[in-house]
């Protein structure tokens, strides 16, 4: 087993260890989650993915995560706008890394 890894999901690329809980974009799934897209693993560097590595990883929780305020402006033109937005999130705890 490995010190940690480097896989990629949702365009984004995360360093994590067995026992890490992190969150990442909205994923269909509940139960365990394999990611095969592996770009590190301890030493071995893929070329881009090392071959048969896998993080294993199980959903904790399907959720959306803070609210950002969008906000526009256009100085003396009495423009202003106010969005906001809530991304939608899956909150993982990494289980295993296999290399």
């Amino acid at each position: 087993m490995s010190d940690y890894a480097i896989f990629q999901t949702g365009g984004k690329q995360y360093r994590v260890q067995a026992g890490d809980i992190i969150k990442v974009e909205k994923l269909d799934a509940t139960g365990n989650v394999e990611f095969d897209q592996v770009l590190m693993v301890g030493d071995k560097v893929g070329t881009p993915f090392v071959d048969g590595a896998k993080v294993v990883a199980e959903v904790i929780e399907q959720k959306r995560a803070d609210k950002i305020l969008v906000f526009k402006k256009k100085r003396r033109q009495n423009y202003r706008r106010t969005a906001g937005h809530r991304q939608f999130i899956t909150v993982l705890k990494i289980t295993a890394i296999k290399a």
